[in-house]
């Protein structure tokens, strides 16, 4: 998805319908020409890229799909433990 499908997408919402915040942590992993990313907190989210810059922004969106595919089912989103956060080399924060 690029950035303007994206932007569309969340201007799409509900009026009156609140955005949360959320952090998670994310490992990036090198393979031979490509990144692998994943959230641990967070079963069957990854993504992966040819750069790590790439690997991250396509994560990203895999969180905010993951997150939005919950809410809408009404099942519970996973929050990630304080101490994992902090302690974590690498976080991405998004709202849904």
């Amino acid at each position: 998805m690029t950035r303007q499908t994206l932007q569309r997408k969340r201007t799409t919402r509900p009026a009156g319908s609140a955005s949360t915040p959320y952090i998670y942590r994310v490992t990036v992993e090198p393979d031979e020409d490509r990144y692998y990313a994943e959230v641990p907190a967070l079963p069957g989210c990854y993504s992966w890229g040819y750069s790590c810059e790439e690997a991250l922004k396509n994560i990203k969106e895999a969180i905010e799909l993951w997150l939005e595919v919950k809410k809408e089912a009404g099942e519970p989103i996973p929050v990630e433990k304080p101490g994992a956060i902090k302690n974590a080399a690498l976080t991405i924060g998004v709202l849904v």
